[in-house]
Parts: C-alpha cells; structure tokens; sequence
C-alpha cells in the first residue's frame, strides 16, 4: 500500500509518498496545478504499481486549493482523505521536535494517514464546499442590501426625517410601495388620494386605507425635510431602492438553491428550535465533520464563543468576553439560532430567564445562551438524532 501525502496550493501542489511501513519510496517533488502537473504525478506514481487500489492519497482542506485535484482523483477512481489542518498538527509539531529542519508538510500529511490518526469523513466534500459557497454569498450578498438598506435611511432623515413614524419598517411591502411611487414629501404631498388610498391597501392587503393616505399627505405638506434640490435624493433613494430589490431577489434565489442542497445531507439540525434550513446550511457547511471536535468546549472554540481569557502576570481580569476567533459566518448563525431557541423552546427559554435572574443584561446572556446551543449542535450533529425538547423542570 502507497501513501500519498498532498500539500495542496493555489499554483503547486507538494508530494511525498511514502509505504504502509513508513519508507520513503518518492522524495517530496513538486507538481503544478494543471493537468500538466496532475499527469506528471500519475506518471512517477504509475512507476511504483499500475493498481489504483495500492493507492491512498491525503491532502489538507486549505480553502479550496485542494478541489480539483480532489475531484479529479475521485472521478478517476481513488481512495482520496480530506484531512483538516486540526488533525495534522499534532503530527507536524511532533517533526519539528525531532529534527531542526522544517518536517514537509506533505510528508506529515502521509504520516497521518500511515497512523490512523485521522476521522475519515463520509461527507461528500465538493458537496460541502458548493453549499458553504453558497451561504457565504448569500451573506455577502444581505451585508450589501443591509448597508444600502442603511444609506437609504439616512437619505430619508434628510429629506423626509418623519417617513420613519409612518410604518413599522422602512422597507416593510407598504412603505415600499410608496416610497417607489413618492419618494419625496413634495411627491407625496402632491399625489392623488385616491392613487395614494389604492397603493396603500393593496400592499397592506387592506390594512391601511383613506385615512393613512390623508395622515401621510398632511405629514408631507408640514416636513422638516431639506428641499430635493435637482432632483438627487428622489433619485438617489430609486436607485438604493431598486438595487435592494435585486438583492433581495438574488438571494431568495441562492436561499432556494441551499434548500435544495441541503436536502442532499442526512442532517437533523432543523429539528432544533430556531435553526431553519438557511442557518443548518450555514452550520453544516462551516462545521463539516463533526469528528474534527472531540467535545463540544472544542467546537465552542473553533466557533469563537468561548470565553477569552484577559491575564497578565498576577493580573485576571474580571469581565469575560467571548473569544471571537472562528467563523464569523458560523458565530453568526449560531447566534441566531440561540435568539430564536429562546422563543420557541421551553428549555432555552428557562436557561435565559435564569441568567436573567442573575442580573446579567440581554446580550451577555444570549452569550451564555449561544454557548449552550453549541453543545446541543455538537450533541445533534456528533449522535445524528433528532432534538428531543426538554421541559423546564427536568432541564
């Protein structure tokens, strides 16, 4: 048997093979990352046994360098591991110490695997990739409306500071519908009532009628506002207006091609209050193999909602914050979950209203609240069972 230690990088890959025994049989040789490269490897390894079953070829999750080569492999047929930087650093740091040279690291990553200290994964990892692809744009993608979303207020406290006492949200189907169709007091002032009863009740779907056309006419004759000198802010506020729409389109687009996706892993994370099928992608995608994670204070850290520690010399300080270190999109998601937990789940619930018992304000308690829904995401995700809701008394 044939161990092929990959060090995957965006340009060149390194590769180390070495036997079941431990020898060296190819000294690290570099290969580019092309076909070019990829069939010069399979050249030298063709030299050592024409049997694809002799080979094991192992290559570290650093971004997505190693895809391709991957991929490739698996379409052609091998046995390929897919190890996370967690799981050779103990190795590599055992190299080190034995020799004052730096060990290479494709050379460690075929020593996991000639050791057996490695979970192998039966997540489909291209899969995994395309689906954390897809939540982090998707992100990427609200982040952008949401700061739109924010310079379009600011555009109506200048123009229009009392629009904001009119609905329950800016950018709620009502007040869009009239900001698209008067997107300044001196329009609104000047618009038919009747034109302006109608927009109103058919985007309410009946709930505001004459009378809230009345109250926003009377409020726009009497703004405080500036002027819309030129025209610009009514054209500014369109133009903010209709690139949140497209937002918002593209990624209802992208959230109906993750449910989708997500429907392809055996996962049991939307059973647990407040995590949808958009948060479990997000979860799923940013966690992967939850063997990774020998207990749940692990992936607490690997989240970042571990407590960070502030201590020098005889110095401890006394607020505890959380670490912040990992995923920011996986703290996000986690976070989300917890708020949503405390209104569904009776368990969750009674755990915030004892925090809040003790004192502690709203944020840091939903802290302690995100902590505790990492431990049952690593119990639902390590055990792949349902979550069963545990009443007050017995939590």
């Amino acid at each position: 048997m044939f161990i092929v230690g990959i060090d995957v990088a965006k340009r060149n890959h390194e590769v180390t093979v070495i036997t079941s025994e431990g020898q060296v049989v190819c000294k690290a040789f570099r290969i580019s990352n092309t076909c070019t490269g990829y069939n010069r490897m399979m050249e030298r390894l063709g030299k050592l046994t024409n049997l694809k079953g002799e080979f094991i070829f192992a290559m570290e999750s650093t971004a997505h360098c190693w895809l391709a080569l991957y991929t490739r492999l698996k379409k052609e047929g091998y046995q390929v591991v897919v190890l996370n930087p967690i799981q050779t650093h103990a190795m590599r740091e055992m190299f080190l110490r034995k020799s004052k040279t730096d060990a290479k690291d494709s050379l460690v990553i075929a020593e996991v695997i000639r050791f057996g200290r490695y979970a192998a994964s039966d997540i489909p990892q291209e899969k995994l990739l395309a689906l954390k692809e897809l939540c982090r744009n998707r992100s990427y993608l609200m982040d952008l409306a949401s700061d739109l979303k924010r310079k379009t207020v600011a555009l109506l406290d200048r123009v229009f500071p009392e629009y904001e006492t009119q609905f329950d949200s800016v950018f709620c189907k009502s007040s869009l519908a009239v900001l698209t169709k008067y997107p300044t007091p001196q329009k609104l002032a000047n618009a038919h009532l009747s034109k302006l009863t109608e927009i109103l009740w058919t985007s309410s779907n009946g709930h505001f009628g004459e009378w809230k056309a009345q109250e926003m006419k009377a409020l726009a004759r009497n703004s405080f506002g500036v002027a819309d000198c030129e025209g610009a802010y009514s054209t500014l506020i369109l133009l903010m207006l209709e690139h949140i729409h497209t937002l918002q389109e593209k990624c209802g687009a992208l959230e109906a091609q993750i449910r989708v996706l997500l429907q392809q892993f055996d996962t049991t994370l939307t059973t647990i209050p407040g995590i949808g099928p958009i948060l479990a992608a997000i979860i799923l995608s940013e966690i992967g193999d939850i063997s990774r994670f020998s207990s749940a204070d692990k992936l607490a850290a690997y989240i970042g909602v571990d407590p960070s520690v502030n201590q020098s010399g005889e110095f401890v300080g006394t607020h505890v914050h959380m670490s912040k270190r990992g995923s920011p999109y996986l703290r996000r998601a986690v976070w989300m979950a917890s708020v949503g937990a405390v209104q569904r789940d009776p368990m969750f619930k009674a755990y915030f209203e004892k925090k809040a018992a003790e004192g502690l304000r709203y944020m840091n308690i939903i802290g302690h609240v995100t902590k505790k829904m990492t431990a049952v995401i690593y119990a639902i995700m390590r055990d792949n069972k349902t979550y069963t809701p545990i009443m007050p008394s017995a939590a």
